[in-house]
Parts: structure tokens; sequence; C-alpha cells
């Protein structure tokens, strides 16, 4: 029996990756709501605890995005960090109707995602 290979264009796979990354910080923010609940946690934990979740989504995406994408493979998770803040932010705008936070803080966001996902990308 022969296999076929399917080879996707980059758009395909940078969208399935930010799939992958959203899937994750769904998982992780669960996990968060329970400690949350369970031990009570302190409002710069809890910011904290986000924080790090924005890291592991986007180094998540940017391993996947630096396997599909073969070179570069940290500008894959660079792009996939940058894509992620800015999907993040748009769902932010859209569901409070302001941005949140000052510009240092969302500047801080961008940054960690774009990070997290090279990172990603570089161990991959």
């Amino acid at each position: 029996m022969e296999r076929i290979m399917v080879n996707t264009s980059k758009p395909v796979q940078m969208m399935k990756a930010l799939l992958l990354s959203y899937a994750a910080t769904g998982i992780l923010l669960l996990g968060l709501a329970f400690l949350l609940y369970k031990f009570g946690l302190g409002e710069s934990q809890v910011n904290l605890g986000i924080m790090v979740i924005y890291i592991l989504s986007c180094l998540a995406g940017g391993f996947y995005m630096g396997r599909k994408g073969k070179t570069r493979r940290f500008l894959w998770g660079m792009g996939l960090g940058a894509g992620y803040a800015l999907l993040l932010m748009a769902v932010t705008y859209l569901t409070e109707h302001s941005s949140r936070g000052d510009l240092t803080e969302i500047l801080l966001t961008f940054f960690i995602c774009i990070m997290g996902g090279a990172l990603g990308g570089m161990l991959s």
C-alpha cells in the first residue's frame, strides 16, 4: 500500500500551530483556574501563571513550526509567537472593547510570545 505524502503550505501549517498553541493555552488555563480555586492564589501569582502559560503555549507552537519549517526554524517560531500575540490582542479587544493594560504590558506580552515561539523553534 502506498503512502501519499501531502505537502501542506506554510499558512496551513501556521494555522495548525496556532490551533495547537491555543489548545495548550486552554488546557493550561484550566489548570491555573484549578490552582486558583484550590489554593486561593493572589493576583501577582495569577499574572505570573498567565505569563508562564503564554511562554509554554508559544513554545509548543514554535516547536511544531520548527519541525515543519525545516529551515530558519527560529524565524518560524518567532512568526508563530507574533501571530499568537496578535490574535490574543484582537480577541481581547473584541471581547472587552478596549485594549487591556498599558503599552508596557502589551509590549511585554508581545516580547514574551515572540521569544517563546523562537525558543520552541530553536529546540525543534
